[in-house]
């Protein structure tokens, strides 16, 4: 079989699994291969203007203002809203000269993978402190997969010594949504500071495509000259200021994704050791990781394996009962040895 790179591909699913239950409306498959909230937030009456007109720079602005307040930075300037976090992550290196890079991980790939794709000199560290010898420091925070925290002195220490020699500490709060206590959006515009934020994730509207980059005044400017013009499009401009308006519907999804992380939790921990992640995913270590992989894929239930790391998996949360009966009676009886699936 070949190792998945990316959660969410549910053709790869069936291709590996042709015999899986797929029964499309009796039994489909469940995908828990991603972090994304399965209980998205509700899409509102989109204004006809949105599919039919280019996206309008006053709805570019208006948007941009709701993310600085929801995220809590001091001025919308230091905003710029993209057509997803990963095509920030691709545009990014483009934007600074040739030079070292320096990724916390291991973590989500596709940071090492653009910054090496543009031509920079790339490498991944699991200490923190080596971060310090790049032009280019990339940390994802909280980290995809095991959830990871960086210390927030830390990490405006490293901004500002990546500044002093030309470069930049990109922090990537994809997952920050779930605990907003940890961001550093309060510090956008502190130089040499970029910090990702991703929104289909928390908001479970992936297919959306929106994010936003938070920096210096300067180096936003930079980036929207980068992605020219009408790069979001008129209905992610429309759902994203409705949601990102919409505090009541944050505070209480926080509180339902904890819930059902805690009950996820307690479906896991029987017979794997659950050893991460945030309230949108959790990491599991197991010796017989290919096998529960294998015995979960048989059963109709996707989950993110990671080639480097065998004795790894990720689980997103299961969006109903129903979710959690099958993955209960595919992970086996849970008296079994720890981490042994019987």
């Amino acid at each position: 079989m070949s190792v998945m790179e990316h959660g969410g591909n549910l053709g790869e699913a069936r291709r590996l699994f042709p015999r899986a239950p797929d029964l499309e409306a009796a039994m489909p498959w469940i995908d828990l291969s991603t972090g994304i909230n399965p209980w998205p937030y509700p899409v509102p009456a989109i204004p006809p203007g949105a599919w039919t007109a280019l996206p309008s720079p006053d709805a570019v602005r208006d948007l941009e203002d709701a993310a600085a307040r929801c995220y809590g930075a001091t001025s919308s300037s230091c905003v710029v809203a993209t057509p997803g976090t990963q095509a920030a992550i691709q545009w990014l290196p483009h934007l600074f000269p040739a030079g070292t890079v320096a990724v916390l991980g291991p973590t989500y790939a596709e940071h090492l993978r653009s910054w090496r794709r543009a031509g920079h000199q790339v490498g991944e560290t699991a200490d923190i402190e080596a971060l310090g010898a790049a032009d280019i420091a990339v940390i994802v925070n909280p980290n995809n997969p095991d959830g990871r925290l960086a210390d927030r002195d830390i990490l405006l220490r490293l901004a500002a010594e990546k500044h002093k020699r030309g470069g930049a500490l990109i922090v990537d709060e994809s997952f920050a949504e779930v605990m907003p206590q940890i961001s550093l959006a309060d510090m956008a515009g502190t130089p040499g500071l970029v910090i990702l934020r991703s929104f289909g994730k928390f908001f479970g509207l992936a297919g959306l495509r929106l994010g936003f980059v938070l920096a210096e005044p300067a180096f936003t400017g930079t980036l929207r000259e980068a992605m020219g013009p009408w790069a979001v499009s008129g209905e992610a401009l429309a759902i994203g200021q409705a949601a990102l308006a919409d505090i009541l519907w944050q505070n209480g999804t926080r509180t339902y994704l904890r819930t059902a992380r805690q009950a996820l939790d307690a479906c896991l921990a029987p017979v794997m050791t659950v050893a991460g992640g945030t309230d949108l995913y959790r990491l599991v270590e197991t010796p017989n990781a290919p096998l529960v992989f294998q015995r979960l894929g048989t059963a109709g239930i996707w989950v993110r394996r990671f080639g480097a790391q065998p004795h790894w998996l990720r689980f997103g949360l299961p969006p109903n009962e129903e979710a959690y009966r099958r993955l209960q009676a595919a992970l086996g009886d849970p008296a079994g040895p720890k981490g042994r699936p019987v």
